[in-house]
């Protein structure tokens, strides 16, 4: 339950934040991921990869 909400969270500062660019999304969403994945006890690396990647996919539909 606590990586739904996790996940849930990311996305959400992803979405809010990410309406720029790529790029920016993707960096937003990296330190997004990996903020949380720390906040959760959770793994750094893996939770900046996925913010990244749904940062960036997010940023790229806005555009």
């Amino acid at each position: 339950m606590r990586k739904i909400m996790a996940i849930a969270l990311m996305l959400g500062i992803a979405g809010m934040t990410s309406a720029c660019s790529t790029l920016v999304g993707a960096g937003v969403g990296g330190a997004a991921g990996a903020g949380v994945a720390a906040a959760t006890k959770g793994d750094v690396k893996k939770g900046a990869a996925v913010g990244a990647v749904a940062g960036g996919v997010i940023g790229t539909v806005a555009d």
